[in-house]
């Protein structure tokens, strides 16, 4: 989803929010008109004041952070796939040793995008080797790897 209708999403949840506790409070209001004798010096409504202060101050703060996320929000950075044909690196293959070669053919066969960690249970290759391999590839200039979250995604570059 796009950083914007996030933004819009928690904008109507907060109006959404807002209207619960305006009837809320109104019907705390009409409680407490009719329960307490005591007029204005009743405990009760410094309750519903500060229960209301607090409810709007929340909102407030929850439009913030909708209203910063439609205008200053930018949006993640999309992989683009393109489908890569193997005939196209038959020149690079003939250049590297069996491994590279491995490796770049799991990559190939995962369309141009696989995780490391997919790409080393595909090649049955250790962490470290599969990591040295692509830090070879990656200096060639033949892919290059992004991080996300705890992995990496590895990309043929096109």
């Amino acid at each position: 989803m796009k950083n914007k209708h996030v933004g819009y999403l928690i904008v109507g949840i907060a109006i959404l929010i807002g209207f619960i506790v305006l009837s809320f409070n109104r019907a705390m209001t009409d409680i407490v008109n009719t329960s307490c004798g005591h007029g204005a010096s009743c405990p009760m409504w410094g309750t519903i004041r500060f229960q209301t202060n607090v409810s709007i101050g929340i909102i407030f703060f929850i439009v913030l952070i909708g209203l910063y996320l439609i205008f200053f929000g930018k949006d993640s950075e999309k992989i683009r796939v393109r489908r890569i044909k193997k005939e196209d690196y038959e020149k690079v293959l003939k250049t590297l040793d069996e491994e590279q070669r491995k490796v770049l053919e799991k990559i190939i066969e995962g369309e141009g995008v696989i995780f490391q960690s997919e790409l080393v249970e595909k090649t049955n290759l250790s962490k470290v080797k599969v990591s040295r391999i692509l830090d070879k590839l990656e200096g060639k200039g033949i892919l290059e790897r992004r991080r996300r979250g705890m992995s990496n995604v590895i990309i043929i570059k096109h």
